[in-house]
C-alpha cells in the first residue's frame, strides 16, 4: 500500500472517483515571492468540497507547468491534510501528472499517489506534436505504459488547446478504455458533444464491464466534459458530470445543475428547473472562461478574498477587462445564483 503523504505513516486508503462535478484547483502564489499559498489554496479546497464539488491538483488552471515537483506534492498533502482535518475523508484528489515524457509522467503519477492522490489525470505529451499528432500507435502506447505503472488509477486528459493540437478521437479513447483496467475515465476539453455522446454509449453497454473489467472494481469509467456548458444534456447520453473551471467561481450552482439534471432524466417536470440553471451556467462560463488563470483568479479575490495573481511568465489580469469581467450581466446572473445556492445575503 502506498503512504497517503498525511503523515508518512497510515496507508493510503484507494477513493474511487464517482460521477459528479470536479474543479481544477488553481494555485495560489504568495505576492512578490510566488511561493505556494497553502492557506488559500487549502481554504479555497475546503469551500468547494463543503459544496460538493472535488478537486483536481496540479492541472491546466492550477499551473502545473510552473510547478516543480516537490510543490505539486506539497499541494496534494496540504489538501489531503485540509480535507480529513475538517472531516471530509472520502473526498477524493485528483492529481495532474503529464510531463513532456512517459518516463516522467510515470515518475509524476507515483510521486502524487505517495502524497496523497486517489487518481491522476494525464494530458498528451505536445511537445513532439507533428510527430505524436499521426502516430497512432504512440498515442496509445504513452496512455497504456502509464496506466500499467500507475499506482492509482488514470484519467485520460484530452485538451488539444494544450497538448500542440492533438485531439484523441472517440475511437482511441474507447478502445483505451476497454484494454487499459487501470483507466478509470477521460476529461474532454476539446469541447466536442459527438465524441462525448460516442464513449458514454461505448461504455454504457450492459456488457462493458463484464468484457472489460476494472483492475479496481469500485473504480468504474467516468465520461466527464471539460466545460459546463453542456452538463445537463450530457446527462441524457450516459456521461458521469464535467471537470470544470466554473466550480472554482460557483460550486453550489454547478453541484446543484448536475443533481437536477440527474434527476431531470427520470423526472421530466424538473426540465425546466434544469434548464434555466443551464442557462446561467452556459452563459457564465463562455463569458469567463475567455478570461482563464487570471480571470478567474480575480474572480476568487472579488468574491473570497484570495486568488492573486499566476505565476510568470503568465502576465497579471488587466484592471479594466477584469472589472468588465466583474460588471458582466453573465457573471452577476451567476454570482446572484450563486449567493442565493450557497445561502449568502446578496452584496
Amino acid at each position: 500500500m502506498a503512504v497517503n503523504g498525511t503523515n508518512g505513516v497510515h496507508a493510503h486508503t484507494a477513493r474511487p472517483l464517482r460521477a459528479g462535478i470536479y474543479a481544477p484547483i488553481p494555485t495560489f502564489f504568495v505576492p512578490d515571492t510566488e511561493d505556494l499559498d497553502l492557506e488559500s489554496f487549502d481554504a479555497h479546497i475546503l469551500r468547494l468540497a463543503q459544496a460538493g464539488v472535488w478537486p483536481l491538483i496540479a492541472g491546466s488552471m492550477g499551473e502545473a507547468l510552473h510547478l516543480s515537483h516537490s510543490e505539486r506534492q506539497t499541494l496534494i498533502q496540504s489538501a489531503r491534510r485540509a480535507l480529513d482535518g475538517a472531516g471530509l475523508t472520502r473526498v477524493p484528489i485528483i492529481a495532474g501528472t503529464g510531463a513532456g515524457s512517459t518516463r516522467e509522467t510515470v515518475e509524476l503519477s507515483k510521486e502524487a499517489a505517495a502524497a496523497g492522490a486517489d487518481s491522476v489525470i494525464v494530458i498528451t505529451s505536445g511537445y513532439f506534436a507533428g510527430v505524436l499528432a499521426t502516430h497512432r500507435p504512440a498515442l496509445k502506447a504513452f496512455f497504456t505504459e502509464v496506466a500499467e505503472k500507475s499506482p492509482v488509477p488514470v484519467l485520460i486528459y484530452n485538451y488539444p488547446g494544450a497538448s500542440g493540437g492533438i485531439d484523441l478521437d472517440s475511437d482511441l479513447i474507447t478502445e483505451l478504455a476497454a484494454d487499459s483496467p487501470n483507466i478509470c475515465g477521460v476529461k474532454l476539453t476539446c469541447g466536442n458533444v459527438g465524441k462525448l455522446t460516442r464513449i458514454a454509449d461505448a461504455i454504457a453497454a450492459p456488457d462493458f464491464y463484464d468484457l472489460h473489467p476494472r483492475k479496481n472494481p469500485a473504480a468504474p469509467f467516468l465520461v466527464l466534459g471539460g466545460f459546463a456548458d453542456f452538463i445537463h444534456a450530457s446527462n441524457f447520453v450516459h456521461a458521469h458530470g464535467a471537470i470544470t473551471g466554473l466550480g472554482n467561481v460557483a460550486p453550489y450552482t454547478l453541484a446543484k445543475l448536475y443533481e437536477v439534471s440527474v434527476a431531470s432524466v427520470a423526472d421530466a417536470s424538473l426540465r425546466p428547473e434544469a434548464l434555466r440553471l443551464q442557462g446561467i451556467v452556459a452563459r457564465a462560463d463562455y463569458t469567463i472562461a475567455k478570461a482563464s488563470i487570471s480571470g478567474t483568479k480575480y474572480l476568487l479575490e472579488k468574491l473570497y478574498g484570495y486568488g492573486g495573481a499566476p505565476r510568470k511568465p503568465l502576465p497579471p489580469a488587466d484592471p479594466a477587462a477584469s472589472e468588465a469581467l466583474w460588471a458582466h450581466p453573465h457573471v452577476q446572473e451567476l454570482v446572484q445564483l450563486e449567493r442565493e445556492l450557497s445561502g449568502k445575503i446578496p452584496q
